[in-house]
């Protein structure tokens, strides 16, 4: 794909097709796991053609959700490693809900909120996948007892409102820092939004002539023999 030119590529085509596929995937089990929650939400279910079939697509989008979400693990989790960087970001996370960033730590390529999500969805996308199978009863219902379905739907009802919690979370601050959007549909921002919020990953690409998303590795000089 062709960036326009003097921008960074903040995310390749493969990233972004994979973060849509899971944020997709999250709203439609959204959807249908709210309908299942509560009779008041049942209306919902219309949406996938009755309750019937919201009950037999759920777990068969949270198998997807999770194969997608693997992915996402895949190609950002070297960058989302916590650093002593995030704990003196956080420390002026006042500034940043105020948007003034101008003598808040410099931040690689994600800062430590957008860790914090990552973190959060790498502990909570395998926990409903696994407590999902538990109580999917068309194919595993032989393999478990009433009281482990039991616990698994708490930690499952448990789970899912944290994760939408995290969501919510993600969601906003995507609207709220102007470019971020872009970054994900388009794959690419100006110099100076890279500036602004993730001055440490601009000043590695800039080192290394890199157009992005990650800093080019530099070659070792040659050995030479005594």
């Amino acid at each position: 794909m062709k960036y326009p030119e003097g921008t960074y590529i903040r995310n390749n085509t493969a990233a972004r097709v994979n973060h849509w596929i899971t944020g997709i995937c999250f709203v439609l089990l959204l959807l249908s796991g709210l309908s299942m929650f509560h009779p008041f939400l049942f209306f919902l279910s219309d949406l996938f053609g009755g309750g019937q079939w919201t009950r037999a697509a759920h777990p068969w989008i949270g198998c997807v959700l999770f194969v997608s979400y693997l992915g996402l693990i895949v190609q950002f989790w070297q960058d989302n490693l916590p650093s002593r960087a995030d704990v003196k970001w956080a420390a002026k996370i006042d500034r940043v809900l105020l948007n003034e960033e101008e003598g808040v730590p410099e931040v690689a390529r994600f800062n430590a909120g957008q860790k914090v999500v990552f973190w959060a969805m790498t502990l909570l996308v395998p926990t409903l996948f696994v407590t999902g199978l538990a109580i999917w009863e068309v194919y595993f219902f032989t393999f478990t007892s009433i009281e482990v379905q039991r616990v698994a739907l708490l930690i499952h009802s448990l789970g899912a409102m944290a994760a939408i919690l995290v969501w919510v979370i993600h969601v906003y601050a995507a609207l709220w820092i102007k470019g971020s959007i872009q970054a994900m549909t388009q794959g690419h921002v100006t110099p100076g939004w890279a500036w602004r919020h993730h001055r440490k990953w601009f000043r590695s690409l800039v080192a290394t002539g890199s157009p992005g998303p990650t800093p080019r590795r530099m070659a070792l000089p040659p050995k030479h023999s005594p």
